[in-house]
């Protein structure tokens, strides 16, 4: 079969190498397609502690596909059914994935693409979150995860304040139901507009969705005193140091939303198959660009450096 190969910082190359197969308890996917997900940058800039090459396929985590060998003892799945799974080398045209991390997508999906980690990981940091009807919630980036985050806290009733640094992306966000959009450029500027929009009291809940310092600087400046401050963001290119004066003063909840529980993941991801497969959340124009697995390399460097109106890659096989 394919398999992508990550071979250097910044290089990858599509090798032939053998198709794998499932042990007691496993499936293995014949791959439709694949998101790619910002915490793979991390990686393919090539850190200290990575080496190289990678395995055939590594970094690819939001696989769906079909189910095409079923190994000993699984029950409740069947060759040919069409799933979303949370497997971890799905830059392939097949990967082996746990029986209990693979779920089956219903008729309403077929022929649509469903990365269903990241949706999944979206539910369940809403879950986290705490949101209720009449909260002012900031959202600080609106990408894949902060769209997605925006429309649930939005359908619960909050009204939405998203912060993004791209035009694209606020609209996107009033897309999907932010009631107020603020350009991410003057720090302080961005306080006072928000103080402004909640009477000086600042926002019950403040998720950051970005994954960067100054990011997560500004959510604590804009959480109100006793509200909750959600890091959504994938914080992975180093130490980070927080304002613990402030965060004390305020007294505020800081959750770490990163889930690492696989039957949480799981929960989440089958909320997100029923809520897509009703109609209720339609993520199709978050799927931006597209790309073959012999453009990985173009999939990864978009989702780095954010061509005109792009959200998320997604590499596809069939």
């Amino acid at each position: 079969m394919k398999a992508a190969v990550v071979t250097a910082p910044g290089q990858v190359a599509v090798n032939e190498v053998d198709r794998p197969e499932p042990g007691p308890g496993e499936v293995r996917i014949r791959v439709e397609g694949c998101g790619v997900c910002a915490s793979n940058l991390g990686p393919w800039e090539g850190p200290e502690w990575m080496s190289f090459p990678m395995g055939p396929g590594e970094l690819g985590h939001e696989a769906w596909g079909t189910v095409d060998a079923l190994g000993e003892g699984v029950s409740g799945l069947e060759i040919g059914q069409r799933v979303a799974a949370l497997s971890y080398r799905a830059y392939a045209e097949a990967d082996i994935a746990k029986a209990e991390q693979v779920i089956p997508l219903p008729p309403q999906l077929d022929g649509k693409p469903f990365p269903g980690e990241p949706l999944g990981c979206a539910f369940n940091i809403f879950r986290r979150s705490g949101i209720a009807s009449g909260q002012t919630v900031a959202i600080i980036g609106a990408g894949f995860l902060g769209a997605v985050l925006t429309f649930l806290a939005s359908q619960a009733g909050a009204r939405v304040i998203a912060i993004s640094r791209r035009e694209e992306s606020r609209r996107l966000a009033r897309h999907y139901g932010a009631a107020e959009t603020i350009e991410m450029a003057d720090h302080h500027a961005i306080i006072e507009w928000v103080k402004e929009l909640t009477g000086g009291e600042g926002c019950e809940r403040v998720i950051e969705c970005v994954g960067a310092q100054w990011p997560l600087d500004l959510a604590g400046e804009l959480v109100a005193f006793g509200g909750r401050l959600i890091v959504a963001g994938y914080h992975q290119d180093g130490p980070r140091q927080v304002n613990m004066q402030l965060w004390n003063w305020k007294g505020i909840d800081v959750i770490n939303a990163h889930e690492r529980s696989v039957e949480v993941q799981m929960r989440g991801m089958r909320e997100a198959v029923e809520a897509v497969a009703s109609g209720w959340l339609d993520p199709a124009p978050l799927y931006t660009h597209h790309y073959r697995i012999e453009q990985l390399a173009e999939a990864l460097n978009a989702t780095r450096d954010k061509p005109g109106n792009f959200v998320k890659a997604l590499v596809h096989f069939a």
